[in-house]
């Protein structure tokens, strides 16, 4: 059970719905526009904000399905854990489009509403609050990331919770590594400026 577990949630994290979305509604693939990125961010600016929102909530449901169906199947926190990660993985290196895929920022945001909505919340809170004064998407998905270790610490959540937190800060820091590049040389396209 539990590597069925594993196994959904990487299929489920792979649902690739961001290419789709540009695939069906503008006849492009994402990978060769804007970042490379599948994720919504890059949806909006070559797609627009209808699909957008579609992709951002269709991810979000990724990873926070992974988690759940594992907490249904009466699984331990370890593994909704990895249940959790095996999404990230699935979306970030879908088997379906040659393992390039998005950021994971929406997806992560799942699992974390799934192992723990209070600090998802809260993350989304501070991800919401940086957009909305810089109109830098990568600098408030960076910020948002690092916040999560210190918010899982302060909600007690368990240690399962806290060490995903730390991996899954690492890996959006990690995809986000050419943004902060950017973002330290002021070259980081702010949303509605070509990226």
């Amino acid at each position: 059970m539990d590597f069925f577990s594993l196994l959904l949630g990487y299929f489920l994290g792979s649902i690739p719905s961001g290419w789709l979305a540009g695939r069906w509604l503008k006849g492009i693939d994402l990978r060769e526009l804007g970042s490379g990125s599948t994720g919504a961010t890059n949806v909006l600016r070559q797609v627009g904000k209808g699909p957008a929102l579609v992709v951002f909530l269709i991810d979000v449901g990724k990873g926070a399905t992974a988690v759940l169906i594992a907490r249904a199947l009466g699984l331990g926190d370890w593994i909704q854990v990895l249940a959790g990660l095996t999404a990230l993985a699935g979306h970030i290196w879908p088997v379906w489009l040659g393992f390039k895929g998005g950021k994971a920022v929406a997806t992560g945001l799942g699992m974390f509403l799934g192992l723990a909505w209070p600090v998802g919340l809260a993350s989304f809170g501070v991800f919401m609050a940086v957009f909305s004064l810089s109109r830098l998407v990568s600098l408030a998905s960076v910020l948002a990331a690092i916040s999560l270790p210190l918010l899982m610490a302060a909600d007690s959540g368990s240690t399962a919770n806290l060490v995903v937190a730390l991996v899954a800060m690492l890996l959006v820091l990690w995809r986000h590594r050419s943004n902060i590049q950017r973002l330290i040389n002021g070259t980081e396209p702010k949303l509605g400026q070509k990226s």
